[in-house]
């Protein structure tokens, strides 16, 4: 069996609260609770759930732009939560980030030419005399073009900023991306452009990706594995064939009952959850989810659910549909 690219073992962050006057800790935010899960070499994974998940905490955790308060990431045999700074600088290479916002992602005052060179100079990737050639190249993967190299950012549009944060994130030649939402900051009309070149490139280069997001649509078509958060927690997770066609979850059955049809006349029964998703600095005792369950009972307040295989790699966390 194949070594996992990537193998994340019960990774857990929490943010302080801080209170009173010397600044004491009066409470924690459980963002991420004991999220375990692997990532093969080729494999795009897609990362889901309402907003206050924790997906985007998990995908910066594992690049290190937070630290995680426990757990374990290894990448390709290195334990990225254990590398101390100075190798961590040179590590990033192996892994970057495509941001949301393609309008605060980049730096308004810096020239496209600058803003993908210095990824370049960081990591002493080729000689100044063909990191233009190096840079043309990126914006050309992308769908941009030479003749765009001394525009700054406020000169292109939205999903033309995408591109280029998508181009920086290349720089380096990764072998592992998170894309953190790269399209939903984007309008309907440009997301499919955009989707439809990250799995251009994903094809190409080989790359692999943890894919955040909330359009569950988007998730199928594009992710071969698919994991469904709740309140910090992994509550099913499976290829996507399976998952789509067979959820097992009620949190996930409900997420895929609010996908839109793109056949009309076609009725889905809906189900609508009640309430709002809870603090997560104050969560539910038992499964994280049964406040809005439409099966819960007394004992999903005393058993925390652990996620179990229903085959061929769907595993789910439910005590009433396991």
């Amino acid at each position: 069996m194949t070594t996992p690219l990537l193998q994340v073992s019960n990774l857990r962050k929490t943010f302080p609260i801080p209170g009173g006057l010397l600044g004491r800790i009066k409470a924690e935010v459980n963002a991420v609770n004991d999220v375990s899960f692997d990532v093969a070499r080729g494999e795009v994974v897609g990362l889901v759930g309402e907003s206050g998940s924790g997906k985007t905490t998990v995908g910066r955790t594992l690049l290190r732009l937070e630290e995680a308060t426990s757990g374990t990431v290894n990448f390709d045999g290195t334990s990225v939560l254990d590398l101390p700074p100075e190798k961590l600088r040179s590590f990033r290479k192996q892994m970057q980030i495509i941001f949301q916002d393609p309008y605060a992602s980049l730096n308004p005052r810096e020239k496209v030419r600058d803003i993908l060179s210095h990824p370049l100079k960081l990591h002493g990737i080729g000689s100044r005399e063909d990191r233009t050639d190096r840079v043309v190249s990126l914006l050309e993967k992308v769908g941009l073009g030479a003749d765009q190299l001394d525009r700054f950012p406020h000169e292109f549009s939205g999903g033309q900023r995408q591109r280029i944060g998508i181009a920086r994130a290349l720089a380096v030649e990764p072998q592992f991306i998170v894309a953190d939402e790269p399209v939903s900051a984007l309008d309907v009309s440009i997301q499919a452009q955009v989707i439809n070149l990250l799995e251009d490139l994903c094809q190409d280069l080989g790359l692999t990706m943890l894919f955040i997001a909330h359009d569950l649509g988007v998730v199928e078509h594009f992710c071969d594995r698919v994991i469904v958060m709740y309140l910090g927690r992994v509550v099913e997770m499976g290829r996507s064939v399976d998952l789509y066609s067979n959820p097992n979850h009620p949190y996930t059955q409900a997420l895929l009952s609010a996908v839109p049809q793109p056949k009309p006349g076609r009725r889905k029964d809906r189900i609508v959850l009640k309430g709002d998703i809870p603090s997560p600095i104050n969560p539910p005792s038992g499964c994280v989810f049964r406040t809005r369950c439409p099966l819960a009972d007394a004992e999903c307040a005393k058993v925390v659910p652990v996620l179990k295989d229903l085959g061929n790699g769907h595993k789910s966390a439910c005590i009433k549909t396991t």
